[in-house]
């Protein structure tokens, strides 16, 4: 079994450690039975992935994540899936927004990516129920929630009571 994932640092700001990247994708890689993969993680700004966004989906804003599957014309007996961009800023947004975790969060986003790599998409309701039901599966083996269930918000001084 060899799996490979090379992290691209091109941001600033916190990210998770390389470890824990690498294990997000490597236990969603094993979850699904792939043996033999090679990927990337690259973590951006929000410049540069409003700019990818705009360019490969027609939408000018930055996004949590973008998956870009290898592909090839030439038939290659190659196990490389593909490439992950991640914006730092936009995941630890949404987290804030979300009342989650920023690490949870990331996981989620590495996962959900990951999928995307391995074909697993969600444009219609079906494969989105299979997609949601593997990322949910595979963040529980982390001990993190399902991040499709919402999250309480933080209570208000008054309402914990002094």
């Amino acid at each position: 079994m060899t799996i490979t994932i090379d992290i691209q640092h091109a941001c600033d700001g916190p990210v998770p450690s390389d470890h824990e990247l690498t294990h997000w994708a490597s236990s969603a890689l094993q979850a699904l039975q792939v043996e033999d993969a090679e990927m990337t993680i690259r973590m951006v700004s929000t410049e540069e992935s409003q700019a990818l966004n705009h360019t490969y989906r027609q939408k000018d804003k930055p996004t949590n994540v973008l998956s870009f599957p290898f592909e090839s014309d030439i038939p290659l007996d190659l196990p490389l899936l593909g490439d992950l961009v991640i914006c730092a800023q936009v995941v630890e947004q949404e987290a804030d927004e979300q009342n989650k975790p920023v690490a949870n969060h990331w996981a989620h986003m590495v996962v959900h990516g990951t999928l995307h790599l391995l074909g697993y998409d969600h444009i219609n309701d079906e494969e989105a129920a299979e997609m949601e039901q593997l990322e949910t599966q595979i963040l529980a083996s982390f001990n993190m929630p399902d991040p499709y269930q919402p999250v309480n918000p933080p209570l208000s001084a008054s309402e914990q009571g002094d």
